[in-house]
This record gives structure tokens, C-alpha cells and sequence, in this order.
């Protein structure tokens, strides 16, 4: 199968989730990844249960959901980089890679030799990316970072949360998976740039950075009106109505974007003369007046089921859908034809499987792959040493002897 990033090597000293996030989106674009572990610990993540995957004897596996989530289409190489040899290893290694992807701290890797100062002069087309809590420059730069101070610092909890509740963080680390993703982006943007130009360069990313720019719409409504947006709970700053509604028998999330939504939607909730009324006869309006129409609507919802207002609003094109739990995520039919769950062959699981998933990406003509399932500490380390620094049993023992590799 023809894979997009199939000559790409990626040397990977990242862990957690932010780093993983990028290297894992590579990986599946067919990059080959070669994740550095220390021996005898590896990721941080590997401990971050339970649960942990059951293995064949039916207890639990070393290997956390945590760390299953964002490692596949990996080779783990245990290797010490804290060690002088192993340094020289991942050294040479690089030769033959044409991306390294860290997070840590700034300056974290240059008592190792392995910052990008140390590396650019030997290695002046590889591309480097940073992936750190605030950045390379500035005040903060030395602070460590994790994905709950981002959300804190970049303004995204202050806007999350009932209006009358405390603020609130997202319910999974979206400031590191955002960070992730706009990594995953540089990347191949340098990578554009180094085979026009031979010429590789330095990636710095922030995690406070990029939750900042994904303040999105409510960062720009602040910056225009000099207003601080505030908790709306389940509602939109922008839109009316956009809400979550208490149904007969549950919840549902309706979003009427536009006029001719809104008037439709009136109709089908017999409730015409709204849509006529002044009041609400623009989106703007509507805003103006949301309390007003949402003290309408609230009592309108408990009179059909969630299935009647999402079927009959969803006909009409009307925006309009359940409040899912996560097991009704992997049940949805939707979900399941976009294949958004897979299943990949493990060698310590029980049952042979892992449950994992899906990448949404969809690419005609060199789609994502999924051929290596989150590998376990050092699993490639022989193989990877052997292959690409032709290092013979003899090498490697000494090696592991020492603690170099494991």
C-alpha cells in the first residue's frame, strides 16, 4: 500500500501526550518512528493506569489505554540517552533520519547534546521540533508545562463551565493533542521546505501558544470588542438558538445556524408565531433576546422524545442530535462505518487484539495504515541497532550490560 510519508524516518524523543500526538499522526501517514525510551521506564504514560491491556494469561499487561492511545506505528528503542554511549547511539541514529520530535523542557536536552544547537552543524537538513509548555523564549520558557496549566494560563477554562459554576477544563488534554496537531503541521511544512531546499531548521511550539490560537471565534470576539467573554455553558456566544435541551426521555444538542434553520424549526415544534415575532427574527436578534426565546422553547422539548426531535428536525435539515456517552459513541452507525474503532494484532494481549482508535483522516490515494500496534519497552531496540547501525549480537550485549540500551 502506497503511504504518503513512507521515506520518512522520524526520531522520537517525546512522551506523554502532546509529543505522541504528532508522532503517532506520522506514523500513520506512513512515517517509519523510532521511539526512544530509557530502559527499564520508558514513556511516563506506561504507568498511567488502570486500565491496562489484559493480557494472555488474563492479567493485567504493563501497557496503560493511556499510552495505547497515542503510540502506534511505532518501534520502541530503549536506550539511555543520559549516558554518554547512549547519546553517541541516538547520534547515530539521526543519520539516517530526517526529523527528531522532543518535549522537553527548554534547554532539557542540552546537557545531553542533543539540543538543536548541538545538532544542526552535523545534521543541517534535519528538521527539529520542539514541543514544550511555554515555548523557547520568554519569561515562562523554564516553567514545565502540562495540559491542565495550559488551559488554565490560555484563557480556554475561564470560557468552559455552567455560567454560574467554577470554570472548567475539557474533558480530555485537548491542549496537548492541539499542540499535537499543529506540530504534526510544521512538520511537514519543514519537510516541504527541506527537499526544495535542502535546508532543515528549528520548530518551537507551546503548548500555552497553541491553545491560545485555538481560542478561535471567542479570542477575536474579545479582541474586536473588548468585551471578556463568559461561561455560556452549553450555549454559543455567536449563535441562538444553539443549546442543550432536556427531552421525554434525555438530551439533545440543537444548533440552528442560520434564518431558514430557525424557521423550520419553529415549525416543526408548532410553534409558528416565534418565528414571526419580531423578536427573534434574526440570528442577531436572537442573541439579543436569547433568554426571552429560550424560556419558549425549554418547556416545548419535554413534549417529544429524543428520537422524534432528532429524526423529524434532521429531515427537515435542521441541526439536531443526541447527547451521546461514550459507549453510544462506539455504537453509533455513523461512527462504526468510519471505522473510527479498530482492532490490531498485539503480541501481549489476551486474545491477540488491542481495541484502539481510528485515525479521521481519509486520503484517496495514499491512506492512513495502521501495521504496527503500540509496541512494548524495547521490543525493536535489537532489531532497529542491527538494521541501521549494523550492530552485532556481541555490540548490543555489551551495550545492555553496561545499562546503555535495554
Amino acid at each position: 500500500m502506497q503511504r504518503a510519508l513512507s521515506d520518512i524516518r522520524v526520531l522520537d524523543l517525546t512522551r506523554i501526550l502532546a509529543g505522541p500526538t504528532c508522532t503517532q499522526l506520522l506514523g500513520d501517514l506512513g512515517a517509519e518512528i523510532l521511539k526512544i525510551e530509557k530502559p527499564g521506564a520508558g514513556d511516563d504514560t506506561r504507568k498511567w493506569g488502570p486500565p491496562y491491556l489484559p493480557g494472555k494469561d488474563g492479567a493485567p499487561t504493563q501497557e496503560s489505554a493511556y499510552y495505547l492511545a497515542v503510540n502506534r506505528n511505532k518501534r520502541s528503542v530503549a536506550i539511555d540517552i543520559a549516558l554518554p554511549e547512549g547519546q553517541a547511539l541516538v547520534r547515530d541514529l539521526l543519520a539516517s533520519c530526517d526529523v527528531l520530535v522532543q518535549n522537553f523542557k527548554a534547554g532539557g536536552l542540552a546537557r545531553y547534546g542533543l539540543d538543536y544547537a548541538s545538532l544542526k552543524d552535523d545534521f543541517p537538513k534535519l528538521v527539529y521540533c520542539s514541543i514544550s509548555g511555554f515555548g523557547q523564549t520568554g519569561p515562562y520558557k523554564d516553567r514545565a508545562g502540562y495540559d491542565y496549566l495550559a488551559q488554565g494560563y490560555g484563557g480556554i477554562m475561564s470560557i468552559t463551565g455552567a455560567p454560574d459554576g467554577e470554570p472548567m477544563k475539557v474533558g480530555v488534554g485537548i491542549a496537548d493533542i492541539m499542540c499535537g496537531m499543529y506540530a504534526s503541521s510544521a512538520v511537514l511544512a519543514a519537510l516541504h521546505h527541506q527537499r526544495r531546499t535542502g535546508q532543515g531548521q528549528h520548530i518551537d511550539l507551546a503548548l500555552l501558544d497553541t491553545q491560545v490560537a485555538w481560542l478561535a471565534n471567542e479570542g477575536t470576539n474579545y479582541l474586536l470588542s473588548g468585551r471578556v467573554p463568559e461561561r455560556l455553558g452549553n450555549e454559543h456566544p455567536n449563535i441562538v438558538p444553539y443549546k442543550l435541551f432536556e427531552t421525554r426521555d434525555g438530551p439533545v444538542v440543537l444548533a440552528a445556524g442560520n434564518d431558514a434553520q430557525f424557521q423550520r424549526f419553529c415549525r416543526f415544534a408548532g410553534l409558528p408565531e416565534l418565528a414571526a415575532d419580531a423578536r427573534f427574527a434574526t440570528n442577531s436578534l436572537r442573541i439579543a433576546n436569547r433568554d426571552a426565546l429560550y424560556a419558549r422553547l425549554i418547556p416545548v422539548f419535554s413534549t417529544k422524545t429524543k428520537a422524534e426531535w432528532v429524526d423529524g428536525l434532521t429531515a427537515l435539515g435542521v441541526p439536531c442530535g443526541p447527547v451521546n456517552d461514550i459507549a453510544e459513541v462506539f455504537e453509533d452507525e455513523q461512527v462504526k462505518h468510519r471505522q473510527m474503532r479498530i482492532d490490531m494484532p498485539h503480541p501481549l494481549a489476551e486474545g491477540g487484539t488491542v481495541p484502539l482508535l481510528g485515525n479521521p483522516i481519509k486520503l484517496s490515494e495514499t491512506p492512513v495504515a495502521y501495521e504496527e500496534p503500540p509496541p512494548y519497552l524495547g521490543q525493536h531496540t535489537d532489531e532497529v541497532l542491527e538494521n541501521l547501525l549494523d550492530l552485532d549480537a556481541e555490540a548490543r550485549q555489551r551495550l545492555r550490560d553496561a545499562g546503555i540500551i535495554g
